[in-house]
């Protein structure tokens, strides 16, 4: 695939969501694949420790340090593949519960002590030790191509415990003093994990807080034209539930996916008032070309996929996730859509959407329209201000 002579900035945004995270690996094999090397990596919890091995490594060693991690924390499956989808999902409710009784190879095991008969202490305020995580990831996370300071960019989230704010670790920002403890932090959900000390503070899964690592994009906008591939593990709409499984999953996705959308209307109103501000200020010409297309790619788990799959890392469940995520990164990449979009001079944002409907660009044409007058009275009281 081919690409503009005149490339984008790329911006690759990695929401948490567990074993559900391989789907962010097939995503980025067709990314790189179409010529699209993230220039800037946000993420949250698993999105944080696939983003930590992505940036944390030269382009040709990313695919292989990603295969490397999904393969060392998952297990073979002990049965042949299925096509029954009933059987499929029993396979992966064993898989789950022995999760759950043995931890994850490479990733956590369980505490030796019930944490409720524990003494006070960290071993008292988690179900599982991490340890292990630290272990893989610093074979396969390179801290000083990491910190060099001339690489990929690394934002991760994490949950204050105490403030109960989302907070973000920079790469560029910390200047060399990026660490493991950063990723960690990015992944502690309680209970199953504990708090992750940085400094004098105790750390939780940013998920606690807010599953969208949108918020670090919010705050310092690259500029000139950017691209920023949100990948998305859990989807804010889906048919009613039948069943108590269904109950279960629905509510879990809802639960997540609840502030992204909130989050890429904020983004694209922001972006596009300062545009109209800008032409308002230069009498009507269009502003530089500073603009930013949000491609946000929405995972659709198969039928056989149960309500724990983010704690279900059966071999099986993630090549098929990382399949599903290989095959909607490719579309999006064959329909450059954009490229395509018809840009009005005030509109520096667009959405785009892909999801199991198809590729939909989903701007609001009226409230962009409304955003020009607001940006007439924001710029006539900064002028009364100063004067």
């Amino acid at each position: 695939m081919t690409l503009p002579a005149s490339k984008p900035a790329c911006i690759l945004v990695l929401q948490g969501g567990g074993a559900m995270g391989a789907y962010h690996v097939g995503a980025f094999q067709a990314l790189q694949e179409g010529g699209f090397e993230p220039d800037w990596v946000c993420g949250i919890s698993m999105g944080a420790i696939n983003g930590a091995l992505i940036a944390g490594n030269a382009s040709e060693r990313r695919l292989e340090r990603l295969n490397a991690f999904w393969s060392a924390i998952s297990r073979p499956c002990l049965t042949p593949p299925f096509a029954d989808t009933n059987l499929k999902i029993l396979e992966h409710y064993c898989s789950f519960v022995t999760t759950l009784l043995t931890g994850q190879p490479g990733f956590f095991e369980p505490r030796p002590f019930n944490p409720f008969f524990a003494p006070s202490g960290v071993s008292a305020t988690s179900f599982y030790d991490t340890r292990p995580l630290y272990q893989t990831l610093s074979m396969l996370v390179d801290l000083d191509h990491l910190n060099n300071g001339t690489t990929t960019r690394l934002s991760v989230g994490a949950t204050n415990v105490e403030t109960g704010q989302l907070e973000f670790f920079d790469t560029r920002a910390m200047k060399g003093g990026f660490c493991l403890d950063h990723i960690a932090a990015s992944g502690a959900l309680p209970p199953g994990f504990p708090a992750v000390r940085i400094g004098d503070r105790l750390y939780w899964d940013g998920g606690c807080a807010s599953n969208s690592p949108l918020e670090a994009v919010l705050d310092d906008m690259p500029q000139g034209h950017s691209i920023a591939f949100i990948i998305d593990l859990w989807s804010s709409s889906g048919p009613a539930p039948q069943t108590m499984s269904d109950v279960l999953w629905r509510a879990k996705q809802i639960q997540y996916a609840s502030k992204t959308m909130q989050h890429i209307k904020w983004l694209e109103a922001k972006i596009n008032l300062r545009h109209a501000l800008s032409m308002l200020e230069n009498k009507g010409a269009p502003p530089p070309d500073e603009r930013l297309d949000l491609v946000h790619v929405i995972y659709h788990p198969d039928d056989d996929q149960i309500p724990y799959s983010d704690a279900e890392f059966s071999q099986t469940s993630i090549a098929q996730r990382r399949a599903a995520g290989y095959a909607d990164m490719q579309r999006i990449l064959a329909d450059k859509p954009w490229l395509r979009i018809h840009r009005a001079p005030h509109i520096g944002c667009v959405v785009h959407r892909v999801s199991r409907d198809g590729i939909m660009t989903v701007n609001d044409d009226a409230c962009c329209e409304r955003l020009v007058p607001l940006a007439q009275e924001a710029l006539c009281a900064n002028r009364e201000h100063r004067s």
